[in-house]
């Protein structure tokens, strides 16, 4: 009996159409004659999904009792029985109740499939087990039901069910989803356009992934070498010279033009660790193919051309872009190149490419051998290995009375070369080799101490041991060399790397990249000094360490940048060969400090133009908002105290109660200038403490009438991390300014709710809304968007009460009220430990 098939239909987003893609696709099957039932199906009480069951046959759930409740679940033993051609499993990632076969229902799906029931199914983005942290992320929500991805994967089929942002929340909004009294909320919360925007990325993107997947498996199968076409790959091959920077440009241009197009930077090094490449230009090609949104691959090869190819393949490239060669016109004496090698093999399948750049023709240049800088004491002991050593193994080979044979005296003399050439180098070994070579002619070949030779054949003996001595010797020497050639450039290029991504992803402070060097070249102290001129004195722009120097020269190292810059360190004099990477260092240094200096004066700048922007609005403010109250308060003290009209009781009352309103209105407009003057300031010291939003939010709203606002605050949300002060004041301003813009008769909706480790308070109004350019500004100090009244305010209420929520560690934005108004959200700290029964409800929508 074989294994039934998986299809699998993946949300982007609950709400999308999955089970009532999979039931079309039931009646489908049951119009075909295929015998299909359904296993378990959740409708949600929605009428579309529920009429697609009527015509399924539908195999009775089983019934468990859990804790005094009775639940239903699938009966895996009843659709074993039933053994249908295929099974409808709706909500794979489902925990089953307690006491229930299995306890995941993709558990119960592998036993149908191994019993040799195709099934159908449906699961969720979100309930993959490997995005749950990406998804709580976005959503705020912790998904506890997930499924393996790999179970996912083992699927025959995996087809996504797809839905834009607009229209799921226009879905949800018509009430086709949830009931009307749960669509706010989910709307509100859940079903954010950002949120569903990041759930479809994730959607589209895991799809994408899991496609490659299938097609690298089927070529696989079927042994297909050649590149299918699906979408542009282009791979740039790279060498290491200046000319890359040109060809990923290139690249980058012809992926510009077709939608989808994907580019891979691939630079192929030899197997024996050694690269003419620079590590810098390398570093700096890397960084520019990533910014350009390709990727780049490191491939070991001995055969560039045919690495290349193997690559390009492996990949399912489609086109190659090379650079014209750089060598001479001699050198093509050695072969055609690898451009030309490379468009020769590369058949129908791909288009190669071949860029023309400004260094064709001016020679590929040839690798700086480098010494191996051993040290003294391992070349002291090479030389004594190479020169006494041959003397006391002759002075032993002599007086002892065992003949060894002359083979055999070469292999231990030849064993010594070696052994100078793996401690000194190439030098003491070649001395090694002539030195034995004397000795071995003159005590161990006939005529015996004699420089001279009667055997022909010992002669080819002698010859042959010095040219596999020196063989021996050059290579080991040059395999030392290269190793530590290798190494080194291994070094510079992680250290120019992480040196070219720090600074470019402005992560890097000056001290911090000061450390760096110190670290790098074990220095005492390093300084970065500038000056004005040529004769002005040195300063000092940053330093690290004890003592760093005040002039350059009496730095032990010193590196110009420019012509009144330099980087001194003290300590050790270095190298000429550490010198290009203290260069690069040097200059990344002094952008460093022009960037910090730019960043300091743009901030200044920035507050000089915000107080003065501030000064003229409370100038503006002052003018009439704060005149207005006084001009009341005025006529109705003159009124009062006016002699030729007789006020009676009424009259005399309500000219007071005008003077209390204006004296009220006075009152709250200098609270809030002088709330904003101490933001500005920075004298707002909030008091943080483990608050309930019950006992702080109904205080805000004294002085509102009762009618004016619906308070929603349940009681199981946990506590939040505030100032009580500054929190009353904030949602007193919010609430406020939601009362002054709702229609007549419609009362504001404050409400609570907990979204992870974060309390979310929203005030909802009815009004006009604002727009989404507007929804920052209106948070500005002085800020009235729309048709706000004269008179009603200095436009204050919403800046301090950001101001205040900010200073409490909190976020205060706008949002769009689902169908029409302006919604506030005000986020905070939630303490960990409570957590409310409601929280769950997103993780449980499967639907």
């Amino acid at each position: 009996m074989g294994r039934g098939k998986l299809r699998i239909y993946l949300g982007a987003a609950p709400g999308v159409g999955k089970t009532y893609a999979m039931l079309s696709e039931a009646h489908r099957r049951v119009e075909r004659g295929t015998d299909c039932v359904v296993g378990f199906v959740e409708h949600h009480d929605r009428p579309r999904t529920e009429v697609m069951l009527h015509g399924l046959e539908q195999i009775p759930r089983r019934e468990i009792e859990y804790r005094g409740s009775v639940f239903t679940e699938m009966d895996v033993d009843a659709v074993l029985a039933r053994r249908p051609a295929v099974a409808l499993v709706d909500e794979m990632a489902h925990t089953n109740v307690p006491g229930s076969r299995n306890a995941k229902r993709w558990q119960d799906i592998e036993e149908l499939l191994a019993a040799g029931i195709d099934v159908v199914s449906t699961v969720n983005i979100q309930h993959l087990e490997s995005l749950g942290d990406v998804v709580e992320s976005i959503t705020g929500v912790r998904q506890r039901e997930t499924v393996p991805d790999e179970v996912v994967r083992r699927a025959d089929q995996i087809e996504l069910v797809d839905m834009s942002p607009q229209a799921l929340r226009r879905r949800m909004a018509h009430g086709n989803i949830y009931k009307p009294d749960k669509v706010d909320a989910a709307l509100s919360n859940y079903f954010r356009p950002g949120n569903l925007t990041a759930l479809r990325e994730l959607a589209l993107l895991w799809v994408a992934d899991r496609v490659d997947e299938y097609l690298q498996q089927y070529r696989g199968e079927h042994d297909i070498r050649s590149t299918w076409r699906a979408r542009e790959r282009i791979v740039v091959g790279l060498t290491g010279g200046p000319e890359g920077r040109t060809l990923i440009r290139r690249a980058a241009r012809m992926a510009a033009k077709g939608s989808g197009s994907e580019i891979l930077a691939v630079y192929i090094a030899r197997s024996d660790g050694l690269t003419s490449a620079s590590p810098k230009e390398l570093a700096v090609q890397r960084t520019l193919v990533e910014d350009l949104g390709g990727t780049f691959h490191h491939v070991i090869g001995d055969d560039i051309p045919s690495a290349l190819l193997d690559f390009a393949r492996g990949v399912n490239a489609t086109q190659i872009v090379l650079g014209s060669s750089r060598r001479k016109a001699w050198q093509y004496v050695f072969g055609p190149g690898v451009g030309a090698t490379v468009a020769r093999d590369s058949g129908p399948d791909l288009d190669v490419h071949i860029v023309t750049h400004d260094e064709v023709g001016r020679g590929r240049g040839l690798p700086v051998a480098r010494g191996a800088r051993l040290g003294r004491s391992r070349i002291i002991w090479g030389w004594a290995v190479g020169v006494a050593g041959p003397a006391l193994l002759a002075l032993l080979l002599t007086n002892i009375d065992v003949d060894l044979g002359l083979a055999n005296d070469m292999l231990l003399f030849l064993s010594l070369t070696v052994a100078a050439a793996l401690l000194g180098g190439l030098l003491p070994a070649l001395a090694s080799a002539a030195f034995g070579s004397l000795l071995l002619n003159y005590y161990f070949t006939l005529p015996l101490h004699r420089l001279t030779v009667a055997d022909p054949k010992n002669i080819v003996a002698i010859v042959i041991f010095v040219g596999v001595a020196i063989s021996v010797a050059s290579v080991v020497d040059l395999a030392a060399r290269r190793t530590h050639q290798a190494a080194r450039l291994r070094a510079e290029s992680e250290i120019l790397s992480f040196l070219a991504g720090s600074v470019l992803r402005g992560e890097t402070s000056l001290d911090a990249l000061l450390e760096r060097v110190r670290e790098t070249f074990l220095m005492e102290s390093v300084a970065l000094l500038e000056r004005g001129s040529d004769v002005e004195p040195w300063t000092c722009a940053g330093s690290v360490g004890p003592a760093p120097a005040d002039r350059p020269e009496d730095a032990d190292v010193d590196m110009p940048v420019g012509d009144h810059m330099a980087l001194a360190l003290s300590g050790r004099v270095l190298p000429a060969s550490d010198r290009r990477v203290l260069g690069a260092f040097a200059a990344q240094a002094a952008v460093v400090l022009d960037r910090q200096r730019l960043v300091g004066e743009a901030e200044e700048a920035r507050k000089l133009a915000e107080g003065n922007r501030i000064r003229t609005a409370l100038l503006a403010a002052v003018s009439h908002d704060l005149r207005t109250p006084l001009a009341g308060i005025k006529a109705a003290v003159t009124s009062l105290r006016s002699d030729d009209v007789e006020w009676s009781e009424e009259d005399r009352a309500a000219l007071l109660e005008g003077i209390e309103e204006g004296a009220d209105r006075l009152d709250h407009l200098v609270g809030n200038l002088l709330d904003m003057s101490r933001l500005q300031t920075g004298t707002v010291t909030p008091l943080i403490r483990e608050t309930d939003l019950d006992e702080v939010v109904p205080m805000a709203l004294v002085g509102v009438p009762d009618t004016a606002v619906e308070l929603d605050i349940p009681e199981t949300l946990p506590m939040v991390r505030v100032d009580r002060g500054l929190l009353e004041r904030a949602v007193a301003n919010i609430v406020e300014n939601a009362a002054k813009y709702s229609p007549d008769a419609t009362s504001v909706l404050v409400s609570a709710s907990v979204l992870g480790d974060r309390v979310e308070v929203r005030v909802v109004d009815r009004g006009h809304g604002v727009p989404d350019d507007a929804k920052e500004r209106i948070f500005e100090p002085f800020q009235r968007v729309g048709d706000a009244p004269r008179g009603a305010g200095v436009g204050l209420g919403l800046a301090v009460a950001r101001g205040f929520v900010e200073a409490m560690g909190g976020t205060l934005t706008a949002e769009d009220t689902p169908g029409g108004g302006l919604t506030m959200v005000l986020t905070l700290q939630a303490v960990p430990g409570r957590v409310p029964v409601g929280s769950e409800l997103p993780a449980r929508i499967t639907g």
